[in-house]
């Protein structure tokens, strides 16, 4: 299928997952539902470059934080729609992938996350003491009733940051899997693979890594730009919480590291487990599940759900 077939597939989709909401009667279900797609984009973000690449990001959500509080700096200034804080959050967390993976070339394996994990750690330092962006303090954000839709159609406003983030997955996911048939994709998976062994056979490993660590960060920040608008008051401790670093790693895993519909499944499997379990046990219990079902699939799948899958048509097939 083309690039340009996936993507028509992909909004027509999005297309109906959002009519078929409009049906469910429960403004909850827009809340919980806009979490478990912000997932989405996390996990295949981070697949771009852990999945695909194989350099293992701890960084999640300062590239996460940095899109969030991109979107808070404007808004003291002068606010802009969401779609356009969204390509700035996008644009600057990805200038910041493409400083890491500059800074980091000649790192590999742990030493390689260890550093996106100090990044995290000097971005919430930096963040922490910026008095404009709310500092230590945090910072609110009203968000409006409603929003107008083309000028036409209103919808209530959790409503319009569903679709938007729908929007947003059918456009990291479309980029995924762009990326997978791709020579881009087949590069990646040779660094992947064999770095060393690229880098003999004339891969351009350096330009390629640049490029993944600077689409996964654009992403990340990208998810995180209309956040301050759902949650309406943001500091330190949500903006870096632990969960999004923990769950852009695990749902991958969980789903498949090696295609893009891995991430994807990971994410709508944990996603909707964890606001299941926040409704009915406590939001505390988010990442002792994820650790669980983790380790669960260390043992019994460690190549993800979609690995699994392909090994029991394997031996069909056999």
């Amino acid at each position: 299928m083309r690039s340009s077939t996936f993507l028509l597939c992909a909004l027509a989709v999005g297309a109906v997952v959002f009519g078929l909401s409009r049906f469910i009667q429960s403004e909850y279900f827009f809340f919980a539902g806009y979490v478990v797609l912000q997932y989405i984009v996390l996990a295949t973000a981070w697949n771009i470059l852990g999945g695909y690449t194989g350099y293992v990001n701890f960084g999640s959500a300062a590239f996460f934080a940095i899109g969030a509080y991109t979107t808070v700096a404007i808004h003291k200034t002068f606010p802009l729609p969401i779609p356009v804080l969204i390509v700035i959050g996008g644009v600057i967390s990805g200038l910041v992938g493409l400083g890491t993976g500059y800074l980091t070339l000649r790192l590999r394996g742990a030493f390689f996350a260890i550093a996106t994990l100090a990044l995290a750690v000097v971005v919430q330092t930096l963040i922490t003491n910026w008095d404009y962006v709310g500092g230590s303090r945090g910072a609110y954000i009203l968000r409006p009733a409603a929003a107008s839709l083309f000028g036409i159609y209103q919808l209530n406003y959790i409503e319009y940051l569903f679709l938007i983030m729908l929007i947003l997955v059918v456009l990291a996911v479309a980029t995924a899997r762009a990326i997978e048939v791709s020579r881009l994709g087949f590069g990646f998976a040779t660094i992947r693979d064999d770095e060393l062994a690229a880098e003999a056979s004339g891969v351009p490993t350096l330009r390629l890594k640049l490029i993944a660590t600077t689409l996964s960060g654009a992403f990340m920040g990208m998810a995180g730009a209309p956040y301050p608008y759902y949650i309406t008051y943001l500091d330190p401790a949500s903006g870096f919480n632990l969960s999004y670093a923990v769950n852009s790693i695990a749902m991958p895993l969980v789903g498949g590291t090696t295609t893009w519909i891995g991430p994807v499944v990971g994410a709508i499997l944990l996603g909707t487990i964890q606001q299941i379990a926040t409704v009915t046990i406590s939001s505390a219990v988010n990442l002792l599940i994820v650790g669980l079902i983790l380790i669960a699939f260390v043992i019994i799948a460690p190549n993800g759900l979609v690995g699994l899958v392909e090994g029991w048509f394997r031996k069909k097939d056999a």
